[in-house]
């Protein structure tokens, strides 16, 4: 009877998710409604109007309360605002009617969304939020590492939705992104979009193309597209059927001059989000960059081919799915950094073949067999790790590279670090094909050490000899340390990780020499590595 009383309990638990991102973004969260549902919750959400109709397509899903995020914006910030305040106060207040929320899981760290956090006013909140004096004030180690991720996306060795996952309390095995299926009726209205004009003599099913991106440099080039299209038609009989918001119909506009000979199906700008789901649907696989409409794809179980470039690399974003097939240009520059322009002329979006990605639509449309390894590509098969998160295997032989495998000692170290546990325990020193650059990083790491060791003494005294001289060497010692993280790039995260959590802690000294302590043990750890 008692048991059954606190399961009553447990059921009442509202859980109030906040997610004021973009469509993808938006449907990597389906993995958090469906561990809330299943933990026995009630799960909403808070996401922006203009994306309100992707959570029509998540599941486990009990409430959603979209916010006219720009309108309100634009009011708050024009003559308007006392209008401004005044339609925020009543959302606020339609959604504490409607779902009053006992935990916030606020999954983004922009400022507005921390403020939105702090009005809502829920007794707990997990992710993103603020402390009582209006600084950062993040619910754990996980929450602030998806911030230092964001931004060092290089050298982060976890999938952002178990990223979400974590952020949101949720520490079992991840399960495959699992979107709601349309309808008998949208696929009918899909399939006569699909088959407009009659059908096409000789075509055994439909082949996917998402030609755009979010940016240029991510964007596999339109030629490539039409050349692998030729052949997906005159080898395979897949139908090209071309996929892209309104802003995009020009690519699939040169799409449809360099390739005039191939009949295709063009649904750019065509489809509501609803409407793309079906038709994606009743395709036999989706060729992609890194995008939404890949999230979606993966997430309803249609086979994914993703091409990945500069910034995009498909360790942190690519499809939650097992099956998944992932190119990425073998490179030494890739992925690049944000914001930093191209010494080689984007070379990475023509290293990528369209033999290449034919090869793993070949793999696609007939399981079992292999893509090879063609040249200048790195191609990676998802799957679910033994540690309960999204893993990738190099079907190209690049497992071995120093790259893969310190990744894999990332993914090892950090999630030990960042559950509270002991992040040192079972390494090895691993070999190094660059062992110039091992060295430094070595060498990095000693320096981060012997600082972190003298702060630890500089917190222990600080309280018994408060001079200023003593509060001033602290302090450079701790910019140095950030400085000697942040010069190398293995150690980006980490150094980003250290600012961030040591600026947060300052308030708090008993805190603050704890986290001294915790990350001396996590720079040892990893010293382990490179000995």
């Amino acid at each position: 009877m008692q048991d059954r009383r606190e399961q009553d309990k447990v059921s009442r638990v509202n859980v109030l998710v906040l997610s004021l991102t973009r469509f993808g973004d938006l449907l990597q969260t389906q993995p958090v409604f469906s561990g809330l549902k299943a933990s026995g919750c009630r799960t909403g959400l808070v996401c922006l109007e203009n994306f309100s109709q992707a959570a029509g397509l998540l599941r486990d899903l009990d409430h959603v309360a979209p916010l006219r995020g720009a309108r309100l914006l634009a009011r708050l910030e024009g003559e308007d605002w006392r209008g401004g305040l005044g339609e925020l106060d009543g959302f606020l207040a339609d959604l504490r009617r409607d779902f009053p929320p006992d935990v916030l899981v606020n999954l983004t760290p922009s400022l507005s969304a921390r403020l939105l956090t702090r009005l809502i006013g829920a007794p707990e909140v997990r992710g993103f939020g603020l402390d009582s004096f209006g600084f950062n004030g993040d619910s754990s180690d996980w929450a602030a590492f998806l911030q230092q991720a964001s931004a060092c996306r290089g050298q982060s060795p976890f999938n952002v939705v178990d990223l979400f996952r974590r952020v949101a309390g949720l520490d079992g095995p991840g399960a495959p992104l699992d979107l709601l299926r349309p309808s008998d009726g949208e696929r009918d209205a899909a399939r006569a979009l699909l088959e407009e004009g009659g059908g096409v003599p000789g075509a055994r099913g439909f082949a996917a193309l998402q030609l755009g991106a979010s940016e240029d440099r991510r964007r596999w080039p339109v030629a490539s597209f039409a050349v692998l299209a030729r052949r997906l038609w005159a080898e395979h009989g897949r139908l090209p059927v071309l996929l892209g918001s309104p802003q995009e119909r020009p690519l699939a506009d040169r799409f449809r001059q360099a390739a005039p000979d191939v009949p295709c199906r063009d649904l750019s700008g065509r489809t509501e989000l609803r409407t793309l789901a079906a038709a994606l649907s009743l395709c036999d696989l989706l060729v992609t960059n890194d995008t939404g409409t890949m999230h979606l794809a993966a997430g309803l179980g249609v086979p994914v081919a993703a091409v990945f470039l500069a910034t995009a690399q498909p360790v942190d974003t690519g499809p939650y799915r097992p099956g998944c097939l992932c190119l990425e240009p073998d490179l030494p520059c890739h992925p690049c950094g944000f914001g930093k322009d191209c010494p080689r002329n984007e070379e990475c979006r023509r290293v990528v073949s369209p033999e290449a990605v034919l090869a793993c639509v070949r793999a696609l449309l007939e399981p079992g067999m292999d893509p090879g390894a063609p040249s200048g590509v790195r191609i990676w098969r998802t799957n679910m790790g033994a540690d309960g998160f999204l893993d990738l295997e190099s079907l190209t032989g690049h497992g071995g590279s120093d790259r893969a495998r310190w990744l894999a000692a990332l993914r090892r170290v950090y999630r030990r670090f960042l559950d509270g546990e002991d992040p040192a325990v079972g390494e090895r020193p691993l070999s190094w094909d660059d062992r110039e650059g091992a060295h430094a990083t070595r060498q990095s790491l000693e320096s981060a050490s012997g600082l972190l060791h003298l702060l630890g003494q500089q917190a222990a005294l600080l309280p018994r000899d408060p001079r200023p001289t003593l509060k001033t060497k602290f302090l450079a010692n701790c910019e140095r340390l950030q400085t000697i993280l942040a010069e190398d790039p293995r150690l980006s995260v980490l150094g980003g990780l250290w600012r961030f959590q040591s600026q947060e802690a300052a308030r708090d000294l008993a805190f603050l020499r704890a986290l001294i302590a915790r990350h001396h043990q996590l720079c040892d750890a990893f010293l382990i590595l490179f000995r």
